[in-house]
């Protein structure tokens, strides 16, 4: 007998690839990934084989069909080693969406206007249910920076946002003024870093803008400020961030 669906407007696709949630966690995060191949069919095809070792919760087609591969309350694989405020399993704590989209590898193409609106629909729907803060609404690159740059710089996050998905401030427009990069260090670095840290992102409080301050800083540009990403803290980036910071109902969250 095929299990029901969690969400009303999926066709259930069995993966293998799951687990208990350790600890009996309940999700409170979304994490959203492209599936980065060249095809969607290969892309499923590829998270329903046991040797994979991958998997997911749901699975957008580019057409806004939605196919689920693992129920809810079970523990997908999709985030690999990864961080988010503290919080090192996030397996445990996430619903993990794919997205068929090439990535980067295919040139990184646009998502489609029907993808995005089922995107949405999904992520609002698992959010309601789950009571799922907007601001752990997030990008795989987010909780492994510099390992994964997925869903990209293209995806239209401010669309989400406007439909009721996510946390989002207009990003500060890219101009002069001072900036930090990679073997920068002093205070101002340091107040960068914790200010990435209160956000969710791994980085250690050291003064030093090291590789991983600077990929933390790509990751935050990729989903909050996506003109440019550079890695480098620019006037741009630091103003977003720290707005994003204020903007957020409870720091706690």
């Amino acid at each position: 007998m095929t299990p029901s669906c969690d969400f009303a407007g999926a066709r259930f696709v069995p993966s293998p690839n799951h687990g208990e949630r350790v600890g009996g966690r309940r999700p409170d995060m979304i994490l959203l990934h492209y599936t980065g191949m060249e095809t969607s069919a290969g892309a499923l095809e590829w998270l329903c084989r046991e040797e994979s070792q991958v998997s997911c919760h749901y699975f957008v087609h580019e057409d806004g069909r939605i196919d689920q591969l693992v129920a809810e309350e079970r523990r997908a694989w999709h985030a690999g080693k990864s961080f988010w405020k503290g919080e090192t399993d996030i397996n445990s704590c996430s619903i993990g969406i794919e997205i068929a989209n090439p990535g980067h590898p295919g040139g990184l193409p646009d998502f489609p206007e029907r993808q995005v609106e089922a995107v949405v629909e999904l992520c609002r729907d698992c959010g309601e249910r789950w009571q799922i803060a907007p601001q752990r609404v997030l990008a795989h690159s987010d909780v492994a920076p510099i390992r994964k740059v997925d869903p990209g710089e293209k995806f239209p996050w401010d669309v989400l946002f406007r439909r009721g998905v996510g946390h989002w401030v207009d990003p500060a427009p890219v101009g002069g003024g001072r900036y930090f990069q990679r073997g920068d260090r002093g205070q101002p670095v340091e107040a960068l870093q914790s200010m990435l840290s209160i956000y969710g992102y791994a980085v250690e409080i050291t003064g030093l803008f090291c590789e991983q301050t600077e990929g933390a800083v790509a990751a935050f540009q990729r989903h909050f400020r996506q003109s440019r990403v550079d890695g480098i803290a620019d006037v741009s980036t630091i103003d977003t961030l720290h707005r994003l910071l204020v903007s957020l109902p409870n720091l706690g969250d």
